[in-house]
């Protein structure tokens, strides 16, 4: 087959598909394909751990199954299900109040934990208290519970975030645990 026959039936194949479409056509489906890509990765995905993670209202995860009602200066008391940071109960605040110096951010991140001594479920608001500086801590004071943790596309589940927006300092001290309500 010679050079010349190739390029004829490139040329018919080239016109055939430009009969068919247009340029407008193909712009605009690019144009879809780049708007829609970044939104990929918000799709609910199917992970091969999902199928063993508790989910539910029913459902005991790790935390709960050793969680305990009797010492809020233990990252295992059950309202600290979805904490990250340092207990203010440690620092001499309360488990809902601020040290002394320390302010409440307006913002929080939220779990849902169950209370052992009667087995219901409440929703938890997390505040940061900001505006003054931490200090030493021991170790049973630095939380890191993920219980249902969510991804970092949906923050006001995540606790991985300094959570001080809107206060009058974003210095982090320690974070506190409020009791919205039962969860439903």
């Amino acid at each position: 087959m010679s050079n010349n026959s190739i390029d004829k039936i490139g040329e018919r194949i080239t016109r055939r598909i430009a009969s068919y479409s247009s340029r407008r056509g193909f712009l605009s489906r690019l144009g879809t394909a780049l708007v829609a890509a970044p939104l990929l990765p918000l799709l609910p995905v199917s992970r091969a751990g999902a199928q063993n993670a508790p989910s539910g209202p029913g459902s005991k995860t790790d935390f709960t199954l050793h969680a305990q009602a009797k010492d809020d200066k233990n990252c295992t008391y059950w309202r600290y299900c979805a904490l990250d940071g340092t207990l203010c109960s440690c620092m001499g605040g309360g488990i809902h109040t601020c040290p002394a110096g320390a302010s409440p951010s307006p913002t929080a991140w939220i779990g849902t934990c169950t209370n052992p001594e009667d087995q219901k479920s409440y929703l938890v608001a997390y505040h940061d208290c900001c505006g003054k500086n931490g200090a030493p801590t021991a170790r049973e004071c630095e939380c890191d519970q993920t219980d249902r943790e969510t991804p970092i596309y949906r923050p006001q589940s995540n606790n991985d975030i300094i959570w001080c927006f809107g206060a009058s300092s974003f210095t982090y001290h320690c974070s506190v645990s409020l009791l919205v309500g039962l969860a439903s």
